[in-house]
């Protein structure tokens, strides 16, 4: 369990690094401050931590379970990103489009906070006898200076915009995957059983058919309208 969630820290920093490619410097700067604000604020809060008290909250299953409902929002902002800016690199997006693209650019992530307070509360425990203000502010200049380092180094080693996108999305598609098996920890949702609910095969088998439905009327109107305005 705690190799899984490492890795899913792992992946919420490297995603939050990847999603500053797609800003400017000052954007870079300013997302960084935030993060670094966090760190500062939390220090006393990390300070009073021990790790029997963290060992108990990773074995709690719900705390797990709360953990994967940010996590599904954190993934769901990105997802959309993605999807948005895809669409812009094929053609212009409408005004909401625009907007959506816009808020989900500017979107940090929620997680990136928690994560920066447990590595904070590493640190702490990895240096005794220095003092925690000195560590929270050594933290928080170094992702002032780290970051739009980095972010520069991928944009560098990365520039088409496209390959971005798709790493991003991929990694976001990994981190809600180990966030399944971190919220499940060992247990199953359901008792096996060899019995079949036809009620409910018949429930989900007419939703899918009824969004089917939606989604092929909703596309011949897209494309309809969309070619009546090139028209």
């Amino acid at each position: 369990m705690v190799i899984v969630v490492m890795i899913i820290m792992a992946l919420v920093i490297f995603g939050f690094v990847l999603k500053m490619t797609f800003l400017g410097l000052a954007g870079r700067l300013a997302m960084c401050a935030a993060a670094s604000l966090s760190v500062i604020l939390a220090c006393d809060v990390a300070a009073g931590q021990s790790k029997a008290q963290i060992a108990d909250w990773l074995a709690r299953p719900e705390l797990m379970l709360d953990m994967s409902v940010w996590l599904t929002v954190d993934v769901a902002f990105h997802v959309v990103f993605c999807v948005m800016a895809a669409k812009l690199l094929a053609g212009p997006l409408s005004r909401c489009g625009s907007v959506v693209l816009e808020v989900c650019r500017w979107f940090p992530g929620v997680l990136v906070f928690p994560v920066l307070f447990a590595v904070l509360t590493e640190l702490i425990f990895s240096l005794p006898g220095v003092d925690f203000d000195t560590i929270a502010r050594s933290l928080a200049a170094g992702l002032l200076v780290a970051v739009p380092l980095l972010a520069a180094g991928l944009l560098r080693l990365l520039p088409e915009k496209e390959l971005r996108l798709e790493l991003l999305f991929m990694v976001n598609m990994l981190t809600v995957a180990l966030g399944v098996v971190a919220t499940v920890n060992g247990r199953t949702a359901a008792a096996g059983t060899n019995e079949v609910d036809l009620c409910a095969l018949a429930a989900v088998a007419s939703l899918l058919a009824v969004g089917t439905a939606i989604g092929v009327v909703l596309n011949k109107y897209l494309t309809r309208k969309h070619i009546s305005q090139i028209k």
